[in-house]
């Protein structure tokens, strides 16, 4: 039910997104946009508008030290925190004592992650990467248009675009934010 586009690039994490909102064979072009940002994140959401409300208005994001490890950092401390906003939100589901929460990309320091719904946190080696209905032709757009050159505005609003004309759960207006902290020194 939606596309969510990220990149990062220069040391800042830029997150794109449609407004789809659906339920069966229902379309809804939903006001509240699924790209936010809270603290130092920037946040890209698929799954659950109550979720994507959740992390914009409920979750507390947990201290970073500057001394850490970022990865080690948002598998256990940026988990931990998000697992517990979801219970206190009555979000969390429980399958076979298995905890699933929902989909979403984050930027932060820089640094693009992909947390999936049993609460895995992945960085793709691209620079890049997309979530929901629409990803697979997101990330094909996103493929085709890596010309040093592109603007991240541009390239996240091209794979909404392609997204949007190929997949019937994608559709305008799409949002774009940058955020997720700086890093310092260079590329992500």
């Amino acid at each position: 039910m939606t596309c969510i586009v990220g990149i990062a690039h220069q040391g800042r994490v830029w997150i794109g997104a449609d407004s789809a909102g659906v339920a069966g064979h229902s379309l809804t072009r939903r006001r509240d946009e699924k790209v936010l940002v809270n603290g130092p994140f920037i946040m890209g959401f698929t799954s659950s508008f109550r979720m994507g409300q959740l992390l914009a208005h409920a979750f507390t994001p947990p201290r970073f030290h500057p001394d850490s490890d970022v990865y080690a950092f948002m598998v256990t401390d940026f988990i931990n925190a998000i697992r517990e906003c979801f219970k206190q939100g009555g979000y969390a589901e429980k399958h076979n004592e298995a905890e699933r929460g929902g989909t979403f990309l984050v930027g932060f320091m820089g640094r693009l992650f992909y947390v999936d719904s049993d609460y895995q946190v992945g960085e793709s080696v691209d620079g890049f990467d997309a979530c929901g209905s629409g990803a697979d032709i997101a990330l094909g757009a996103l493929f085709a248009n890596t010309k040093a050159d592109a603007a991240p505005r541009d390239r996240i609003m091209t794979a909404l675009q392609a997204a949007a004309t190929y997949n019937t759960c994608v559709c305008d207006p799409f949002h774009v934010l940058f955020g997720g902290q700086v890093r310092q020194g260079g590329d992500a």
